[in-house]
């Protein structure tokens, strides 16, 4: 992969000099491998990602928790099943009920008829999993998902009636997701970006790891304290803090392991690689 580096604004009073990392892929290379080194997809093509700190569930190591069960029992009656993008009718229907579900959960603006177009149109979208009623059918969520088996699966975006609010529909979804893809002998279901205290939840799953900057990080402590030094307004940056690394990596910085590298390049090449 190329990678990019996207400046952000800086910051002089905290010696912040801030960098979006973005990679391309290349000709020998599959979302699959982007997604190993922490990066989620930027754009609906899959020809741009970005570096993040996002969550996926080993599901080789995933077994389920009794939460996981008391929550997938709240769905019983509902059947899910996978469909290739090219098998699912993306018709008027659905893509209303889909809009006004963003707009009652995510808010207005933020998913909008275009965006979804976009989506549905992507390569980004390649299945999607299909919740129904098992009484009559109807479907009442459905799953948008990048899947390249057996190394990986996404889920992207879900949607679901709003009338099984109260069951927790959509935790059962997802809770059902990692399940089903470690039947399939999935390697890997990535769950997106963890940023906030709302975001946690994701990380109820055995097997779960995220994405730290440096390689994946089963230490759910250290997840934990990354949240709550941005909600409590951050300061200087994480590896640049006496306490991270006390708590964390006690070693030092000559002991923090990287899934990067860089090779030095040849009187050839014009530059690094």
């Amino acid at each position: 992969m190329k990678l990019l580096f996207s400046e952000a604004p800086a910051d002089y009073r905290r010696y912040f000099y801030p960098y979006v990392i973005w990679a391309v892929p290349e000709l020998d290379e599959t979302p699959a491998d982007l997604f190993g080194f922490g990066f989620l997809p930027g754009t609906p093509r899959l020809n741009r990602f970005y570096l993040c700190r996002n969550l996926r569930v080993d599901l080789r190591r995933y077994r389920a928790t009794s939460e996981n069960r008391r929550i997938l029992r709240k769905g019983a009656g509902i059947e899910v099943s996978l469909v290739a993008r090219a098998d699912y009718a993306f018709d008027d229907e659905r893509r209303r009920a889909w809009l006004n579900y963003a707009t009652a959960r995510f808010g207005p603006g933020i998913m909008t008829e275009r965006r979804l177009e976009e989506l549905m149109g992507g390569a980004v979208i390649s299945h999607l999993l299909r919740f129904k009623e098992m009484a009559g059918g109807r479907e009442v969520g459905t799953v948008l998902l990048y899947l390249e088996e057996p190394r990986v699966a996404y889920y992207y975006y879900s949607f679901y009636d709003l009338e099984y609010f109260g069951r927790s529909l959509g935790m059962h979804m997802m809770t059902r997701a990692v399940e089903f893809f470690a039947e399939r002998g999935v390697a890997h279901l990535h769950l997106g970006t963890c940023y906030s205290e709302r975001a946690l939840y994701k990380a109820q799953f055995e097997g779960v790891e995220f994405f730290n900057g440096a390689g994946w990080s089963s230490n759910l402590e250290e997840l934990k304290y990354l949240v709550r030094r941005a909600g409590e307004g951050g300061g200087s940056h994480v590896l640049d803090t006496p306490e991270f690394w006390e708590r964390f990596c006690p070693g030092g910085i000559e002991t923090l392991d990287s899934v990067f590298r860089l090779r030095r390049p040849s009187a050839s090449e014009g530059g690094v690689r």
